[in-house]
Protein backbone atom coordinates (compact mmCIF):
# COMPACT_ATOMS: atom_id res chain seq x y z
CA UNK A 1 0.00 0.00 0.00
CA UNK A 2 1.44 3.36 -0.99
CA UNK A 3 1.16 6.17 1.52
CA UNK A 4 0.56 9.67 0.67
CA UNK A 5 1.70 12.62 3.21
CA UNK A 6 1.69 16.11 3.03
CA UNK A 7 5.59 16.85 4.04
CA UNK A 8 5.71 21.12 4.74
CA UNK A 9 8.94 22.49 3.94
CA UNK A 10 11.02 25.14 6.01
CA UNK A 11 9.04 27.74 4.02
CA UNK A 12 5.94 26.85 4.39
CA UNK A 13 5.43 25.40 1.25
CA UNK A 14 3.65 21.70 1.03
CA UNK A 15 5.56 18.65 -1.02
CA UNK A 16 2.99 15.53 -1.87
CA UNK A 17 4.55 12.75 -1.27
CA UNK A 18 4.25 8.94 -1.50
CA UNK A 19 5.66 5.94 0.27
CA UNK A 20 5.97 2.77 -0.51
CA UNK A 21 7.60 1.43 2.44
CA UNK A 22 4.49 2.08 4.97
CA UNK A 23 7.16 3.38 7.65
CA UNK A 24 9.51 0.88 7.23
CA UNK A 25 13.56 1.53 7.19
CA UNK A 26 14.96 -1.63 7.02
CA UNK A 27 16.83 -2.39 3.27
CA UNK A 28 17.35 0.23 0.66
CA UNK A 29 14.91 3.64 0.00
CA UNK A 30 14.48 4.98 -3.69
CA UNK A 31 13.68 8.17 -4.16
CA UNK A 32 12.05 8.40 -7.52
CA UNK A 33 11.82 12.37 -9.24
CA UNK A 34 9.13 12.02 -12.25
CA UNK A 35 9.53 13.42 -15.69
CA UNK A 36 7.82 16.47 -17.19
CA UNK A 37 5.36 16.68 -16.80
CA UNK A 38 3.75 14.08 -14.28
CA UNK A 39 1.75 14.33 -11.10
CA UNK A 40 4.57 12.16 -8.81
CA UNK A 41 2.25 9.38 -7.91
CA UNK A 42 4.52 6.78 -8.65
CA UNK A 43 3.88 4.32 -11.30
CA UNK A 44 2.89 0.64 -10.90
CA UNK A 45 5.94 -0.84 -13.29
CA UNK A 46 8.24 0.95 -10.73
CA UNK A 47 6.33 -0.14 -7.94
CA UNK A 48 6.58 -3.95 -9.02
CA UNK A 49 10.15 -3.44 -9.45
CA UNK A 50 10.93 -1.89 -6.01
CA UNK A 51 8.91 -4.36 -3.81
CA UNK A 52 10.43 -7.42 -6.32
CA UNK A 53 13.41 -6.15 -4.41
CA UNK A 54 13.00 -5.30 -0.94
CA UNK A 55 12.99 -1.61 -2.27
CA UNK A 56 11.22 1.29 -0.38
CA UNK A 57 10.27 3.44 -3.01
CA UNK A 58 9.30 7.56 -2.41
CA UNK A 59 8.22 9.76 -4.90
CA UNK A 60 6.96 13.45 -4.55
CA UNK A 61 5.42 15.86 -6.90
CA UNK A 62 8.19 18.62 -7.74
CA UNK A 63 6.77 22.51 -6.89
CA UNK A 64 3.29 22.88 -9.06
CA UNK A 65 2.60 19.49 -9.60
CA UNK A 66 0.47 17.10 -8.44
CA UNK A 67 -0.49 19.18 -5.25
CA UNK A 68 2.79 20.96 -4.15
CA UNK A 69 2.82 24.34 -3.81
CA UNK A 70 4.52 26.42 -6.50
CA UNK A 71 8.36 27.45 -5.45
CA UNK A 72 8.80 30.59 -8.22
CA UNK A 73 12.77 30.35 -9.66
CA UNK A 74 13.41 27.06 -8.48
CA UNK A 75 15.98 25.89 -10.41
CA UNK A 76 17.58 21.78 -10.27
CA UNK A 77 19.29 22.24 -7.00
CA UNK A 78 16.45 23.14 -5.27
CA UNK A 79 15.24 19.80 -5.44
CA UNK A 80 17.83 18.59 -2.82
CA UNK A 81 16.48 20.79 -0.07
CA UNK A 82 12.88 19.55 -1.00
CA UNK A 83 14.10 15.76 -0.68
CA UNK A 84 16.19 16.31 2.14
CA UNK A 85 13.28 17.68 4.03
CA UNK A 86 10.84 14.71 2.46
CA UNK A 87 13.70 12.03 3.91
CA UNK A 88 13.79 13.79 7.22
CA UNK A 89 9.99 13.67 7.95
CA UNK A 90 9.85 9.91 6.42
CA UNK A 91 12.36 8.81 8.68
CA UNK A 92 14.84 7.80 5.61
CA UNK A 93 18.65 8.28 6.44
CA UNK A 94 20.59 7.30 3.37
CA UNK A 95 18.63 6.70 -0.02
CA UNK A 96 19.40 5.89 -3.92
CA UNK A 97 17.79 8.37 -6.39
CA UNK A 98 16.26 8.03 -9.53
CA UNK A 99 14.62 10.22 -12.25
CA UNK A 100 13.72 9.63 -15.90
CA UNK A 101 13.35 12.37 -18.63
CA UNK A 102 12.74 15.66 -16.74
CA UNK A 103 13.27 13.66 -13.13
CA UNK A 104 17.09 12.69 -14.06
CA UNK A 105 18.42 16.38 -13.36
CA UNK A 106 16.93 16.47 -9.98
CA UNK A 107 18.10 13.20 -9.07
CA UNK A 108 21.53 14.51 -10.08
CA UNK A 109 21.09 17.60 -7.91
CA UNK A 110 20.48 15.29 -4.56
CA UNK A 111 23.61 13.29 -5.24
CA UNK A 112 25.85 16.59 -5.88
CA UNK A 113 24.28 18.73 -2.90
CA UNK A 114 23.17 15.60 -0.51
CA UNK A 115 26.83 13.46 -0.54
CA UNK A 116 26.49 11.93 2.68
CA UNK A 117 23.17 10.55 2.26
CA UNK A 118 22.86 9.31 -1.98
CA UNK A 119 24.40 6.11 -2.33
CA UNK A 120 24.14 6.41 -6.09
CA UNK A 121 22.20 7.92 -8.36
CA UNK A 122 20.14 6.45 -11.94
CA UNK A 123 19.39 8.86 -14.95
CA UNK A 124 16.74 8.31 -17.59
CA UNK A 125 16.98 9.77 -20.58
CA UNK A 126 17.64 12.96 -18.94
CA UNK A 127 18.38 15.96 -19.89
CA UNK A 128 22.36 17.89 -20.04
CA UNK A 129 22.84 21.08 -18.55
CA UNK A 130 22.92 23.77 -21.15
CA UNK A 131 26.03 23.92 -23.07
CA UNK A 132 27.44 25.31 -25.82
CA UNK A 133 29.96 22.40 -26.46
CA UNK A 134 27.81 21.02 -28.78
CA UNK A 135 24.24 21.34 -30.44
CA UNK A 136 22.38 21.17 -27.29
CA UNK A 137 19.02 21.02 -29.76
CA UNK A 138 19.98 18.74 -32.11
CA UNK A 139 18.23 15.63 -32.75
CA UNK A 140 14.90 16.85 -30.73
CA UNK A 141 11.93 16.83 -32.43
CA UNK A 142 10.32 19.68 -30.77
CA UNK A 143 12.99 21.79 -29.44
CA UNK A 144 10.64 24.86 -29.37
CA UNK A 145 9.79 24.79 -25.27
CA UNK A 146 13.70 24.54 -24.26
CA UNK A 147 14.52 27.51 -26.97
CA UNK A 148 11.81 29.50 -25.18
CA UNK A 149 12.89 29.11 -21.72
CA UNK A 150 16.14 29.92 -22.20
CA UNK A 151 14.87 33.36 -23.14
CA UNK A 152 13.22 33.41 -19.25
CA UNK A 153 9.97 32.21 -18.14
CA UNK A 154 7.96 35.33 -19.66
CA UNK A 155 8.91 33.78 -22.86
CA UNK A 156 7.97 30.32 -21.78
CA UNK A 157 4.81 31.04 -20.99
CA UNK A 158 3.91 32.79 -24.31
CA UNK A 159 5.36 29.08 -25.99
CA UNK A 160 2.70 27.56 -23.61
CA UNK A 161 0.06 29.33 -24.58
CA UNK A 162 -0.35 27.41 -28.37
CA UNK A 163 2.17 24.38 -27.44
CA UNK A 164 0.89 21.06 -28.82
CA UNK A 165 2.26 17.78 -28.34
CA UNK A 166 4.42 16.43 -31.41
CA UNK A 167 3.44 12.81 -32.11
CA UNK A 168 7.25 13.01 -34.19
CA UNK A 169 8.88 13.31 -30.37
CA UNK A 170 8.31 9.40 -29.88
CA UNK A 171 9.05 6.18 -31.93
CA UNK A 172 7.01 3.21 -32.59
CA UNK A 173 8.60 1.58 -29.62
CA UNK A 174 7.46 4.86 -27.63
CA UNK A 175 4.04 4.67 -28.44
CA UNK A 176 3.91 0.77 -27.86
CA UNK A 177 5.45 1.24 -24.10
CA UNK A 178 2.53 3.65 -23.69
CA UNK A 179 0.03 1.36 -24.91
CA UNK A 180 1.56 -1.67 -22.62
CA UNK A 181 3.87 -1.54 -19.84
CA UNK A 182 4.16 2.04 -19.12
CA UNK A 183 0.29 2.50 -20.14
CA UNK A 184 -0.25 4.63 -16.59
CA UNK A 185 3.32 6.95 -17.04
CA UNK A 186 0.78 8.47 -20.42
CA UNK A 187 -2.37 8.45 -18.56
CA UNK A 188 -0.40 10.54 -15.34
CA UNK A 189 1.28 12.96 -17.57
CA UNK A 190 -2.18 13.79 -18.84
CA UNK A 191 -3.50 14.12 -15.49
CA UNK A 192 -0.37 16.74 -14.85
CA UNK A 193 -1.26 18.27 -17.84
CA UNK A 194 -4.97 19.21 -16.96
CA UNK A 195 -3.75 20.80 -14.05
CA UNK A 196 -1.81 23.79 -15.86
CA UNK A 197 1.57 24.10 -17.85
CA UNK A 198 3.34 26.19 -14.54
CA UNK A 199 4.88 22.79 -13.65
CA UNK A 200 6.49 22.08 -16.91
CA UNK A 201 7.09 25.85 -17.62
CA UNK A 202 9.28 25.94 -14.27
CA UNK A 203 10.95 22.91 -15.35
CA UNK A 204 11.94 24.18 -18.47
CA UNK A 205 13.45 27.44 -17.39
CA UNK A 206 15.22 25.44 -14.50
CA UNK A 207 16.87 23.22 -17.22
CA UNK A 208 17.70 25.86 -20.09
CA UNK A 209 19.32 28.04 -17.47
CA UNK A 210 21.94 27.56 -14.96
CA UNK A 211 20.86 24.65 -12.89
CA UNK A 212 22.75 25.80 -9.48
CA UNK A 213 25.60 22.79 -8.78
CA UNK A 214 28.48 21.51 -11.59
CA UNK A 215 28.28 17.86 -12.59
CA UNK A 216 31.95 17.89 -11.37
CA UNK A 217 30.03 17.86 -7.52
CA UNK A 218 28.66 14.83 -8.16
CA UNK A 219 30.42 12.53 -5.90
CA UNK A 220 28.28 9.08 -5.55
CA UNK A 221 28.40 6.97 -8.61
CA UNK A 222 25.94 7.85 -11.44
CA UNK A 223 24.26 5.13 -14.07
CA UNK A 224 23.11 6.76 -17.08
CA UNK A 225 20.82 5.27 -19.54
CA UNK A 226 19.81 6.29 -22.62
CA UNK A 227 17.86 5.37 -25.53
CA UNK A 228 19.80 5.08 -28.85
CA UNK A 229 17.03 6.44 -30.83
CA UNK A 230 15.52 9.21 -28.03
CA UNK A 231 13.65 12.26 -30.12
CA UNK A 232 13.42 13.92 -27.02
CA UNK A 233 16.31 14.25 -24.92
CA UNK A 234 19.07 12.86 -28.09
CA UNK A 235 21.90 10.49 -26.89
CA UNK A 236 24.55 13.66 -27.24
CA UNK A 237 22.97 14.60 -23.85
CA UNK A 238 23.97 11.21 -22.21
CA UNK A 239 27.63 11.54 -23.80
CA UNK A 240 27.84 15.15 -22.49
CA UNK A 241 27.12 13.84 -19.08
CA UNK A 242 29.24 10.52 -19.43
CA UNK A 243 32.43 13.28 -19.94
CA UNK A 244 30.94 15.76 -16.92
CA UNK A 245 30.55 13.23 -13.94
CA UNK A 246 33.32 11.79 -11.69
CA UNK A 247 32.10 8.59 -11.53
CA UNK A 248 29.50 7.51 -13.93
CA UNK A 249 29.13 4.78 -16.33
CA UNK A 250 26.66 5.21 -19.55
CA UNK A 251 24.01 2.52 -20.56
CA UNK A 252 23.27 3.07 -24.45
CA UNK A 253 20.01 0.93 -25.13
CA UNK A 254 19.82 0.17 -28.89
CA UNK A 255 16.21 0.74 -30.53
CA UNK A 256 14.72 2.45 -27.46
CA UNK A 257 13.72 5.93 -27.24
CA UNK A 258 12.14 8.36 -24.54
CA UNK A 259 9.62 6.16 -23.11
CA UNK A 260 10.86 2.46 -23.85
CA UNK A 261 14.25 3.31 -21.85
CA UNK A 262 11.84 2.95 -18.79
CA UNK A 263 12.44 -0.60 -19.10
CA UNK A 264 15.65 -1.02 -18.13
CA UNK A 265 14.47 0.46 -14.60
CA UNK A 266 14.61 -2.89 -12.77
CA UNK A 267 18.10 -3.92 -13.56
CA UNK A 268 18.73 0.28 -12.65
CA UNK A 269 17.13 -0.64 -9.51
CA UNK A 270 19.57 -3.76 -9.15
CA UNK A 271 22.59 -1.54 -9.95
CA UNK A 272 21.50 0.84 -7.27
CA UNK A 273 20.95 -2.39 -4.53
CA UNK A 274 25.14 -3.71 -5.68
CA UNK A 275 26.39 0.14 -4.84
CA UNK A 276 24.43 0.05 -1.48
Amino acid sequence: MVIEQDVKTSDGRTLRTYDSGGGETDGLTVVWHHGSPQTGVPLEPLLTAAAARGIRLVSYGRPSYGGSSPLPGRNVASAAADVERIADALGVGSFATMGASGGGPHALACAALLPDRVTGAVCLAGIAPYTRDFDWYEGMASPGGLRSAADGREARELYAATDEFDPASFTSEDFAALAGTWSSLGEDAGKAGQAGPDGLIDDDVAFATAWGFDLAEVAPPVLLVQGSRDRVVPPAHATSMLAGLPRAELWVRPGDGHVSVLDACPVAMDWLLARR
